[in-house]
């Protein structure tokens, strides 16, 4: 590995957007949010910068000038953002009078999508980066470092290189194999009937308030409609009393930079626009993300019909393979979503909390192993779907 030379680069700016998108297309799974306009975006436009608690530190690994590996690492004076929950961990640091932060993060910021976090075409490479990130964490004094929603070459690496395995659930939609859904009720179809009635009633309580929808993808999406989109998102964080993480700025470079990746639900009342939902999308390996939603005025079921029922229309219409319906939420699985367990890596440097976490995550494991074999037994389907398709990978 003499022939590598390893760079830390605390402004994702510096690095050529081409190199990086190249290693983004060479490495199996890559998605819209590892595109270096996306990661770019979030820190010229203040979301993701060391004022906002996440100060970039990008691994780049370099052969002969060849950028041949990559991650998007950033120092992290608090767990906010991150959707893997390690607050226990800081706490028993805490109560030995020892710092937990700053640590070092491997993530998308705000963005719980499974994929490659170690940007690698090699498998040595990929464990060379998982190296330095635990030599860059030594060398700064940092408590731990964290790889999050990672993929499953990503996690083979991982656990190769002994560091701390952690699962968690999600709920993703996926379309039926090997004959495609033919359209929303073809799907509903395959719902129990209690389920597909319930359904049914939500979306005809919608109707009924005078609710229609439009969709709008790619340039169609116009400044105004991108304006009041940013309003419905701050809607939603004053509605939950908290700080949204991304700017208008940002959703601007979104249009202009990555517009193909973008999916607008805008849902009208007596010709005003009263809702709307933002999906990202992934037109190659055919998948949809749902991210975030806001109304300005309270309609019953208007959430399920907005960011739910209108998306999975559309994506049986354009032949998608799959929906990710964010972190948590149980009652995504009544909607036709399944239960997915995604993926974390950690290494803690001092053994003895190591070994705490260790025992901790277990005892974790056990737990989640039942509650997913759980959530299977309460399946919405008539016949269980096709098991090829693994409820416990992304």
């Amino acid at each position: 590995m003499s022939d590598y030379v390893i760079r830390v680069v605390d402004d994702p700016l510096q690095i050529e957007a081409r190199a990086w998108d190249a290693l983004v297309e060479g490495t199996a799974g890559g998605t819209p949010f590892l595109r270096h306009a996306y990661l770019a975006a979030l820190h010229r436009c203040g979301s993701a910068t060391a004022h906002t608690g996440w100060l970039p530190q990008f691994l780049t690994v370099w052969r002969n000038d060849e950028l041949v590996a990559a991650c998007p690492a950033y120092l992290k004076s608090h767990s906010y953002g991150e959707y893997v929950f390690d607050w226990a961990w800081a706490k028993a640091h805490e109560r030995y009078g020892l710092p937990y932060y700053p640590k070092l993060t491997v993530a998308v910021p705000f963005t719980p999508v499974p994929g490659p976090r170690l940007l690698a075409r090699e498998a040595d490479t990929r464990r060379l980066l998982l190296r330095a990130l635990r030599q860059q964490a030594e060398q700064l004094g940092l408590s731990s470092v964290h790889v999050l929603f990672l993929s499953e070459d990503d996690r083979i690496a991982a656990q190769s290189e002994g560091w701390l395995l952690r699962s968690s659930v999600q709920f993703h939609w996926h379309n039926r194999r090997p004959e495609p859904y033919g359209s929303f009720d073809d799907f509903l179809a395959d719902l129990h009937r209690d389920k597909r009635k319930k359904i049914l009633q939500e979306r005809r309580r919608v109707a009924q308030a005078g609710v229609t929808f439009e969709i709008r993808t790619g340039r169609a999406i116009t400044g105004q409609d991108w304006d009041f989109f940013h309003q419905c998102y701050l809607a939603t964080y004053r509605a939950h009393r908290s700080t949204p993480y991304l700017t208008r700025p940002f959703f601007a470079d979104m249009a202009k930079d990555l517009p193909e990746h973008w999916l607008m639900v805008i849902a009208h009342r007596d010709s005003r626009p009263i809702a709307s939902s933002l999906l990202a999308l992934d037109p190659q390996q055919r998948t949809a993300y749902g991210r975030y939603w806001g109304s300005l005025e309270p309609v019953p079921c208007l959430h399920f019909e907005a960011c739910y029922y209108q998306p999975l229309t559309w994506c049986i219409a354009q032949g998608y393979h799959r929906f990710e319906g964010g972190a948590q939420g149980e009652h995504k699985m009544a909607r036709g979503l399944r239960p997915v367990t995604t993926q974390s890596a950690h290494w803690l440097t001092r053994p003895a909390f190591a070994a705490a976490v260790a025992r901790f995550l277990d005892q974790e494991a056990q737990g989640l192993s039942a509650y997913v074999d759980e959530l299977r037994e309460r399946l919405p389907f008539r016949v269980a779907p096709d098991e090829t398709t693994d409820l416990t990978r992304p």
